[in-house]
């Protein structure tokens, strides 16, 4: 003779089983997010790089986002300039799953090294170019700050836009690569 357990107890298991696949899920969850890449390992390799701290002339301008997710990187970080002006670099995981971030670069305050002219001054106008593979397009705008060829500078479309980060190629044309 078989015994049906009653509804209390089935309850009672359904609610045990739920809770123990919740919390294995979020364990799951947990271990995933501790496999990633410290945003401060980047801050690291910058730092080594351009020999200047963060927030210092010649170094990051600002600390890595702390709620950066990226895979983690089994080989060393690669680091190289990124643009010709040195205004940022390019941090690299060259393993398995591969990424790359960019670090913007304080300018550096020596007389060694002259800073090129301003290609695009604060409130030029300049066309902002969104490129991708296989299309581009363009839009007036202007410019939100001062900066040379290669730099990067905050442009917007129109007064209400927001404001978004653009290299600037040559005078009055800014691109944003898109892909």
């Amino acid at each position: 003779m078989q015994i049906l357990p009653d509804r209390r107890t089935a309850r009672r298991r359904a609610a045990l089983a739920l809770t123990l696949s919740m919390a294995a899920a979020a364990t799951a969850n947990a271990q995933t997010i501790r496999a990633s890449t410290d945003p401060a390992a980047i801050d690291r390799a910058v730092a080594a790089f351009t020999g200047a701290g963060i927030g210092t002339p010649g170094g990051a301008r600002m600390a890595s986002d702390p709620r950066l997710q990226l895979a983690p990187c089994a080989a060393p970080l690669t680091v190289s300039w990124h643009t010709p002006a040195r205004t940022a670099v390019a941090v690299e995981c060259p393993g398995p799953t591969p990424w790359r971030v960019f670090v913007a670069i304080s300018p550096a305050q020596n007389a060694a090294t002259p800073r090129p002219a301003p290609a695009v001054k604060r409130g030029d106008a300049l066309t902002i170019v969104v490129r991708g593979r296989g299309f581009s397009v363009q839009q007036p705008g202007e410019a939100m700050e001062a900066g040379a060829i290669g730099d990067w500078i905050e442009v917007r479309a129109s007064r209400k836009a927001q404001a978004l980060r653009a290299r600037i190629e040559r005078p009055g044309l800014a691109v944003v690569p898109a892909g």
